[in-house]
């Protein structure tokens, strides 16, 4: 697939400076009930089975459904680099001039090419938590999704997955709010949590996306306790994936019963932060609407950076690093960012 540059980036590198991202499965979405998502996770091996998915590609004669596990790639001569800046109140900052930023890859200064402050349409996978801890805040879930549409871009593209002991698409991209809402209305929560195949089935809708800028809102009271991926999985394919995860944790009461819950900050921000995005941390329901519509706000309003890469071995991470020193601000600013990428032959 051949991105499409704008004309400032075209003019400003020539034509010797070509981005393509090459994915490595293609796939094909398909209509089915929120009934019937089931998913096997693939072997610890690299080279392990191909992946049980309905929902996502077409079935074979005996009723199988599978998209190949092989991971993303990106082949590149630019590296672009989507920042989110905010300030101490968490609110978006949108003054800053490229001469704010430097850009670092493996620690070493790069020159910023290209610099973008514009905003784009972006496809966003909601997920929310449904399961049996979930039962009496569904109502503020269902008002957080509210707020969080309400401050998008009409041309951005969603669709939302339910999930509790395992995930259920409730609505496509080609649906509208209002429909969303509805089937989020007749939603009955119960059942443990697979938040992280939740995480996979989102990831793997979005490679066929319409737009480039993809990203994941996960809302959730945090832990997992059914899904047959395990964290280390889903943090190796977030790594090599170039969707940002947001997440709003709630959690209303210090007192945890089980491992899960005890981990459940944690082990978000280990999922959220290397893509990104962040997680935010609420200690009562009636805030989830507007960190829901914080975070709509930040997802739209951000820097690309661009720069050359230069050559070396592939198939190795390379880290990034971007700073920002701004005169103006009044306090230290927070940066959010992929933190690198994984080269290819």
């Amino acid at each position: 697939m051949q991105i499409n540059f704008p004309e400032a980036m075209k003019k400003a590198l020539g034509p010797s400076f070509l981005c393509t991202l090459v994915l490595s499965a293609a796939v094909s979405a398909r209509a089915q009930s929120v009934e019937d998502v089931h998913i096997v996770p693939p072997s610890v091996t690299a080279a392990g089975p191909p992946v049980l998915l309905p929902d996502m590609a077409p079935a074979d004669a005996s009723g199988s459904i599978f998209v190949h596990t092989k991971p993303f790639r990106v082949h590149i001569d630019l590296v672009l680099v989507p920042v989110t800046v905010t300030d101490a109140m968490q609110r978006p900052v949108m003054s800053l001039a490229k001469g704010d930023f430097s850009l670092y890859e493996d620690e070493k200064p790069q020159e910023i090419r290209y610099f973008s402050a514009e905003p784009e349409p972006i496809s966003v996978a909601v997920l929310l938590d449904v399961s049996n801890s979930m039962t009496d805040k569904l109502e503020a879930e269902r008002a957080a999704v509210r707020e969080f549409l309400q401050n998008a871009d009409p041309k951005d593209e969603y669709f939302a997955i339910a999930f509790s002991n395992r995930p259920r698409r409730v609505a496509s991209a080609t649906q509208s709010i209002d429909e969303l809402e509805e089937k989020l209305t007749a939603i009955e929560p119960g059942g443990p949590t697979a938040m992280l195949d939740a995480i996979y089935l989102a990831q793997s809708q979005l490679r066929s996306a319409r737009y480039k800028r993809r990203a994941i809102l996960l809302i959730t009271d945090g832990g997992d306790n059914a899904s047959r991926f395990t964290m280390r999985e889903i943090k190796n394919l977030m790594q090599e994936s170039d969707v940002q995860i947001y997440a709003i944790g709630l959690f209303e009461t210090f007192f945890f019963n089980t491992l899960e819950e005890k981990m459940g900050k944690r082990w978000l921000r280990e999922i959220t932060d290397p893509t990104g995005g962040r997680t935010v941390t609420v200690d009562s329901r009636l805030k989830l609407p507007e960190t829901a519509a914080e975070i709509s706000r930040e997802m739209r309003n951000e820097y690309v950076l661009g720069y050359q890469r230069t050559a070396g071995v592939p198939n190795r991470w390379r880290k990034i690093r971007v700073e920002v020193n701004s005169s103006e601000a009044e306090h230290p600013l927070r940066t959010s960012y992929k933190r690198g990428y994984l080269t290819s032959e």
